[in-house]
């Protein structure tokens, strides 16, 4: 089940003494992952740039659709920007239970894969009543416009506080950043209504705020005070200050 929406993905509920596992680590594992798996060792046709591995980790080529570990080998596993890549994520999000008892799992939001899509996503994924909806790309594709990633992607995250401070205080925006403990709850293709209309139809107020619930004034100032702290501390830190909330 569903337990939270971390602000980030380096802000995990992981112990100390937790063995994690990183499914599709790419160009950026996260540095608190002991092993990590990929299944494209040769291509970079679904990450940035070349793998990454940091010294401390074990690196395995495996498809994370057919992971070759025990049940319940891993404390943690990480999936950061890989489901919207599988082919069966039934089958991906499978194995992320039978191989770890909790994890994390990051994908970009529809909003997200409009305002910077890429081809090799073959899914569009919301969360809905603490589930993942997920649903065929091609089906639902509509847009042939522009790709806006390096502006929001790259130049903002650079350039622009305000931004940071919008990412940190609605990090639902952009992306989906979901945490479960014991089972992940999801639906594939779904056909009901209530779900399709957030992949096809004009988002009104009431379906805007689902995801962007109206909060007072003084929750937004305090809001945004504690992000420009945190901005503060990654620029002093670095951005792999790891914290459990």
């Amino acid at each position: 089940m569903k337990t939270r929406n971390p602000r980030s993905r380096y802000h995990l509920d992981i112990k100390r003494n937790y063995k994690v596992l990183e499914v599709g680590g790419g160009h950026n594992p996260h540095p608190r992952s002991n092993m990590v798996v990929d299944k494209y060792i040769d291509s970079n046709y679904h990450r940035h740039s070349d793998l990454k591995v940091y010294k401390h980790q074990q690196f395995l080529e495996a498809d994370g659709e057919n992971l070759p570990f025990k049940d319940k080998e891993f404390d943690y596993s990480i999936s950061n920007q890989v489901l919207e890549h599988t082919t069966d994520p039934e089958a991906f999000l499978k194995e992320q239970m039978r191989v770890s008892k909790r994890g994390y799992i990051e994908v970009p939001s529809v909003i997200g894969e409009y305002l910077f899509p890429k081809k090799a996503h073959k899914w569009l994924i919301l969360e809905l009543d603490n589930k993942l909806i997920l649903m065929d790309k091609e089906k639902y594709w509509f847009n042939n416009g522009p790709d806006f990633g390096f502006l929001f992607l790259t130049w903002l995250q650079k350039t622009s506080i305000g931004y940071k401070i919008l990412m940190d205080t609605k990090p639902n925006f952009m992306t989906v950043r979901y945490e479960w403990n014991d089972t992940i709850e999801f639906e594939i293709n779904p056909q009901k209504d209530e779900y399709i209309k957030y992949f096809t139809s004009y988002w009104d107020e009431q379906m805007v705020k689902i995801f962007f619930p109206h909060k007072s004034n003084l929750h937004e100032f305090l809001e945004s005070v504690k992000s420009f702290g945190n901005i503060i501390r990654r620029a002093f830190y670095g951005k792999y200050f790891l914290t459990s909330n």
